[in-house]
């Protein structure tokens, strides 16, 4: 089922939108709702980036791809 969203923007912004969605041949909702998910998804990758990072800082071990294939029992 879908679902209705309002969202306020200046006339400008919404002209810019438009724009880009008529030279994309797509819908505005369908530009405005890849780019608020895609926004999610970028901020939800950092965050597991940052996490990566700070238990590769607590314990400095890392795996060639060859040795991480072994481990797994996978062929390359």
């Amino acid at each position: 089922m879908n679902t209705t969203m309002t969202v306020r923007l200046s006339q400008e912004d919404k002209d810019i939108i438009a724009k880009y969605a008529e030279t994309k041949g797509r819908s505005i909702s369908d530009i405005v709702r890849e780019a608020i998910l895609d926004r999610i998804e970028d901020e939800l990758d950092l965050a597991l980036y940052r996490r990566a990072i700070e238990e590769y800082r607590k314990d400095p071990v890392s795996y060639s791809l060859e040795e991480t294939a072994k481990r797994l029992d996978i062929e390359l």
